[in-house]
């Protein structure tokens, strides 16, 4: 047993650490980066909606409220994670997804302007380096958030995909923006990024038919985030992201819950 003096000591050591704790964050903003789960949230025409069924909601016989639900969902719809096995044959699944490449400093790359002309925009090489001339070149292990504009149209099927029918005539009737191959191509090969977001349902743009963004980014396994939403509140840089899917063991992709904090000045 501690001597009472020795006892006292240590006491008062714990208290004092206790009191002066270190702050985790710098003073700044939470912004949520995800789209809510429900009968809204938009899927890909093939895929199954959404659904969420009610097991138990209301008091119980012993005098307390209980409440219970499950859940039925595709892994990819609404705000989501592309794990690199979604079209690269033997690479990583989404819990193989290492921590690095979900979390830590994010850019904004904003071409809406441009694409609200043209749905069916592809985000060129060019669009990233006058990015770059202005703000620097991408700095090593970013995550690049691409802003086309299409987040301010959800959950309006026909204005964010360019329609509401399902099935494969869905698929034929999609038109939405997305990254050109040759640019997800020129990312991989020129800059060292962790991930790629958009705020549209494909980083490939609607009408494509080989998905080489998809097969450029995957390939070289580099996680995609699509359906983001809010990125008209996030900077163009210093912002950091912590982006964490579903950990489904063997997963293509999950559902995924991303936020952005951005540190006061």
């Amino acid at each position: 047993m501690l001597p009472k003096r020795a006892l006292t000591l240590l006491l008062s050591l714990v208290l004092t650490t206790a009191c002066h704790k270190p702050e985790t964050f710098t003073a700044g903003k939470w912004i949520d980066l995800s789209h809510d789960f429900s009968s809204k949230t938009i899927y890909w025409p093939t895929a199954e909606p959404f659904v969420l069924k009610t097991v138990s909601a209301g008091m119980t016989k012993k005098g307390y409220y209980y409440s219970a639900y499950q859940f039925c969902a595709a892994e990819h719809g609404g705000t989501h994670i592309d794990a690199p096995i979604h079209f690269a044959k033997g690479h990583r699944t989404v819990d193989e997804i290492p921590l690095t490449q979900l979390i830590g400093p994010a850019i904004k790359i904003d071409v809406s302007d441009k694409i609200a002309a043209n749905r069916d925009y592809q985000i060129s090489v060019d669009d990233v380096t006058v990015w770059e001339s202005s703000h620097g070149q991408i700095p090593d292990g970013s995550i690049v958030l691409l802003q086309t504009g299409y987040g301010h149209y959800w959950p309006n099927k026909v204005k964010y995909l360019g329609t509401e029918k399902r099935g494969f005539k869905g698929v034929a009737a999609l038109h939405f923006p997305g990254l050109d191959p040759a640019s997800a191509q020129w990312l991989v090969g020129k800059r060292k990024i962790s991930a790629v977001g958009i705020d549209t349902a494909s980083i490939d743009y609607g009408q494509s038919k080989l998905f080489g963004s998809h097969v450029a980014l995957l390939g070289n396994d580099i996680p995609v985030f699509e359906n983001v939403a809010s990125l008209d509140n996030v900077p163009t840089t210093g912002t950091q992201i912590i982006a964490m899917p579903m950990k489904i063991k063997g997963g293509s992709g999950s559902p995924l819950r991303i936020v952005a904090f951005v540190p006061d000045k």
